[in-house]
């Protein structure tokens, strides 16, 4: 079971093209390695995965399977409104050598939840490769309630969700309710520790694109029950998690990313850059954390 630490990586892109800036993203997995990070998401929503074209999007899956070699293990974002899509992705993401796929529910057409089990049990069935489930109904206009994620914890390729909700009480109901080896993984870095704390395996983390280290350390001391160093590292990191969401991510870990000196602040539209409004208070996040 993949667990700790899991970046949601962004994906680097050149000021000029915006194209894929595959040298800053070979950088980026191996300082992830190096600092900690237990595993990496490439291409989900963090990484621009609604801006990069099918072609870009498993490529960039292949690089960071390559460029990770197996030191640690390599998540696929391959999940998409279109379940024939979702299948594409995810068939292509098995083929590169992921270890697992992060499926976020189908955004705008808005399924019920019967058509949320048919669409997840679609691409489980077409696709033998580890599957998690990722609701974010914030982003999505789509909530994936807990019953569903019940149902859907019995198909063994399903093994996991990321919950982002930051409801406690609904991720309690899900780590109580679903089988033993189904992982929760939080998918909001204000709740993290106290779902790790709650049982739930690691935080898939926006976060820990600019403080790999300081995740690490405190996913492994909230696995490990320690409630109160947990809580000493996530009170440091809170400017942190509050300014990666001054505006929309990817935005402000970015133009953060960029701060450190580890890549461009490039990003495509629809989104644009950090707003010059917020560059000091981000900033001044990443010093308070002793980061720049």
């Amino acid at each position: 079971m993949i667990s700790g630490s899991i970046v949601a990586l962004v994906t680097p892109m050149h000021p000029d093209s915006l194209e894929v800036d595959w040298d800053s993203l070979a950088r980026l997995v191996d300082w992830h390695i190096a600092e900690g990070t237990n595993s990496i998401v490439a291409v989900g929503t963090t990484g621009e995965s609604a801006t990069l074209n099918v072609a870009e999007h498993s490529a960039v899956i292949r690089f960071v399977v390559a460029q990770a070699a197996g030191r640690i293990p390599i998540i696929a974002g391959t999940g998409a409104n279109s379940t024939s899509e979702a299948i594409e992705l995810t068939q292509g993401a098995k083929e590169a050598g992921a270890d697992a796929c992060l499926l976020v529910t189908p955004y705008y057409n808005k399924p019920t939840q019967e058509g949320l089990y048919q669409h997840y049990r679609a691409i489980a069935e077409a696709v033998d490769i580890d599957q998690i489930l990722y609701n974010v109904p914030g982003r999505t206009a789509c909530d994936m309630l807990p019953e569903t994620v019940l149902r859907l914890s019995s198909i063994s390729n399903i093994v996991g969700i990321k919950e982002a909700t930051g409801d406690l009480q609904r991720a309690q109901q899900i780590i109580s309710q679903c089988p033993a080896d189904f992982a929760v993984y939080s998918g909001d870095d204000h709740t993290a520790r106290e779902l790790m704390l709650l049982g739930g395996k690691g935080d898939i983390s926006v976060t820990a694109n600019v403080a790999p280290a300081m995740m690490a350390q405190l996913c492994a001391a909230a696995l490990a029950g320690d409630a109160a160093g947990a809580a000493q590292i996530d009170k440091i990191l809170k400017p942190v998690h509050d300014a990666m969401f001054v505006e929309s991510n990817p935005i402000p870990a970015k133009w953060a990313l960029s701060e450190l000196g580890l890549m461009a602040g490039a990003i495509r539209l629809p989104l644009t850059p950090l707003a010059a409004e917020y560059e000091e208070s981000v900033r001044a996040a990443l010093k308070s954390a002793e980061l720049l």
